[in-house]
Order: C-alpha cells, then structure tokens, then sequence
C-alpha cells in the first residue's frame, strides 16, 4: 500500500472519530448507515459501486483463511499486510459513509418529479 494511502486512510479514521465533537456525524451513526448505503447502492440509487467492490476485497483478504499462511511463515510481515489492509478499510468505510450521508440528507430536500421543457 502506498504511504499516501496509509495517510489518507488514517486521516479519515482521525477524522471520523473527532467528527462528533465538532458536530459531525459520529462513529455511531456512520455504522447505522452501512446498511441502507449496501441498499442504496445494490438498488442503484448510490454510486458506490466501486468503493463497495474495494470493501468487500478488503473484508475478504483479512479473514481469509489462505492469508494464514504467510503469518505462519512471516509473522510481523504477515501481520502488518493485514493491519495496512485493515486500516484502509476503516478509512473507506468512515469516508464512504460520511459521503453517503452527506448524498442523503441531500436526498431528503430533492422533490421527484419530471422537469418539462417549455
């Protein structure tokens, strides 16, 4: 993982957990949103799509059970390739749900309808 991608990850975890205090959405309610942001996005009214795919990979590599073997070879490396995975899915999920909330609430002020020509 590149050092900007470490940086950026760990800027948005920082960010999502001071977020509360200054009035932002807290951990809490970013984790609530995880599941209508899935929704949202698997009925197509999101355009996560992308990031979602990136997730899902990075759930799967950590509890993986064919990355056992290079922490039984090589335990500190084998451990801090997960430990980099594992915070850049923290970043992804608390950037991506900050996103989301910001294009809900967005959502809410939007009335649906048909724009006619005149």
């Amino acid at each position: 993982m590149a050092r900007l991608g470490r940086k950026a990850a760990f800027t948005a975890l920082w960010t999502a957990l001071t977020a509360s205090r200054r009035g932002g959405p807290g951990l809490g309610t970013r984790i609530a949103a995880v599941p209508r942001m899935v929704w949202a996005i698997v009925t197509g009214r999101y355009d996560g799509k992308a990031r979602l795919f990136g997730m899902a990979l990075a759930t799967a590599y950590i509890v993986s059970p064919i990355d056992l073997v290079p922490e039984a070879f090589l335990l500190l490396l084998g451990l801090v390739d997960d430990a980099a995975v594992a915070v850049w899915l923290a970043g992804a999920v608390l950037s991506e749900t900050e996103r989301f909330l910001i294009w809900e609430r967005e959502q809410a002020r939007v009335i649906p309808g048909r724009v006619r020509a005149r």
